[in-house]
C-alpha cells in the first residue's frame, strides 16, 4: 500500500495535518481535497502530498477527487454552524459521509476510514452527536462491499488545538475569575499523535475492517480540573467557579452570538453526556496512550501566548 494514493478529506483540519505528517513520514503519497487550496499552502512542504481545489460536497466533483486512490479518509467535522454554504451538521456529519461512500463503490475504492465522535447516537442531546451517529451509520452499513473502519475518540489535544489553547486564551483574557459551564462534565482527553497513529496502524489492517474504535487518554477528569490544569500550566492565579445548569444553559445562549461562537447551546447539550470511553481501542491496537501531563506543559507555557493568539486567529478562519 505504501505505492499507493490515500485521500484525506478534513485534511486541512486540526487532525488532518497531523496525519498527513504521520503518513507521509511512512512513505505515503496524500491527496488532500479542500476548498481553499490557497489557504492550506503550508501542507505541500510535505512529501508526495498534493492538494487539489474542490467541493467535495458535490457528488462528482468527490468521485473525481478520490478517483485513482486506494484508501478515503474521512475527518471533516465542525464544533459549530456557521452561514458558510455546506457548514451545518447535517451537511457535514450526516450527508457527506453518505456521499462519500456513494463516490467510493462510483471509484473502486474499497477501503474507507471515517472519523465520528465519542456519545454519538440517535437519541444524543445534541445536533453535533446525533450528525455524528447519522453519518456513522450510513458508513457502516457499507460494510458489505467497503472495508470500513470507524473512530470515535473524546476531546483531542494538541500543540494546536482548540481545547487548551482556547482555555488559555479566555483564562488570561479574564480577571480573578472565570465562570465555566457545564464543569462536571467528564473528559478523556487523547493526543492527537496518538489518534493519528490508531489511524496510520490500521490502513491496511484486516482485523481493522469492520471495525468501530473508542479512543480515550489514560485518565479521566472534569471540565473544571482540565480548566484549572491549564491556568496553573499558563501561571495564572484564576479562581474557577462552577456554574449552575441553568447558568451554564444561560452562558451558552449569550457566547453564540459571540464573534467565533467561543460556546454554544449545542455545545452545551454535548456536554450533558461524559465524554469517556467504555471500551479504549488503543488497548486492542497496542498502543498506550500519552497522559496530557507529559504533553501539554511545552506549549502552553506563558512564552507561547501571541502563539497561541495566531493557532486561534488561523482557526476562527477557517471555520
Amino acid at each position: 500500500m505504501r505505492n499507493q494514493t490515500i485521500c484525506l478529506i478534513g485534511g486541512t483540519g486540526f487532525v488532518g495535518r497531523h496525519l498527513a505528517a504521520e503518513l507521509t513520514r511512512h512513505g505515503y503519497s496524500i491527496r488532500v481535497l479542500t476548498r481553499h487550496r490557497e489557504r492550506c499552502r503550508e501542507l505541500l512542504v510535505f512529501p508526495d502530498l498534493e492538494l487539489v481545489e474542490t467541493d467535495v460536497h458535490e457528488p462528482s466533483a468527490l468521485a473525481e477527487g478520490i478517483a485513482g486512490c486506494a484508501v478515503v479518509v474521512n475527518l471533516a467535522g465542525i464544533l459549530n454552524e456557521v452561514r458558510t454554504p455546506g457548514a451545518n451538521f447535517s451537511a457535514v456529519h450526516a450527508k457527506l459521509p453518505a456521499k462519500i461512500v456513494s463516490a467510493c463503490r462510483e471509484k473502486d475504492v474499497g477501503r474507507l476510514l471515517h472519523m465520528s465522535a465519542l456519545n454519538a447516537a440517535e437519541q444524543a442531546p445534541s445536533e453535533y452527536l446525533r450528525s455524528k451517529w447519522v453519518g456513522e451509520t450510513a458508513v457502516l452499513a457499507a460494510t458489505r462491499d467497503i472495508d470500513i473502519t470507524v473512530f470515535r475518540p473524546s476531546v483531542i489535544f494538541g500543540h494546536d488545538d482548540s481545547f487548551f489553547n482556547r482555555f488559555a486564551v479566555l483564562l488570561r483574557l479574564s480577571r480573578f475569575v472565570i465562570p465555566l459551564a457545564c464543569s462536571g462534565t467528564k473528559l478523556a482527553p487523547v493526543h492527537v499523535e496518538d489518534v493519528v497513529k490508531a489511524i496510520s496502524n490500521t490502513l491496511s489492517d484486516k482485523g481493522a475492517f469492520g471495525r468501530t474504535y473508542e479512543l480515550c487518554g489514560p485518565h479521566h477528569y472534569t471540565l473544571k480540573e482540565l480548566v484549572e490544569y491549564t491556568a496553573n500550566v499558563c501561571g495564572l492565579n484564576r479562581r474557577v467557579i462552577a456554574l449552575s445548569d441553568r447558568l451554564s444553559e444561560l452562558q451558552a445562549r449569550l457566547l453564540e452570538f459571540v464573534p467565533g461562537k467561543p460556546f454554544s447551546i449545542d455545545n452545551y447539550n454535548s456536554l450533558q453526556v461524559d465524554c469517556v470511553c467504555s471500551d479504549n481501542g488503543f488497548a486492542s491496537l497496542n498502543i498506550n496512550p500519552v497522559c496530557l501531563e507529559a504533553v501539554v506543559p511545552l506549549y502552553l507555557g506563558a512564552k507561547d501566548r501571541n502563539a497561541r493568539f495566531q493557532i486561534m486567529r488561523s482557526q476562527a478562519r477557517r471555520q
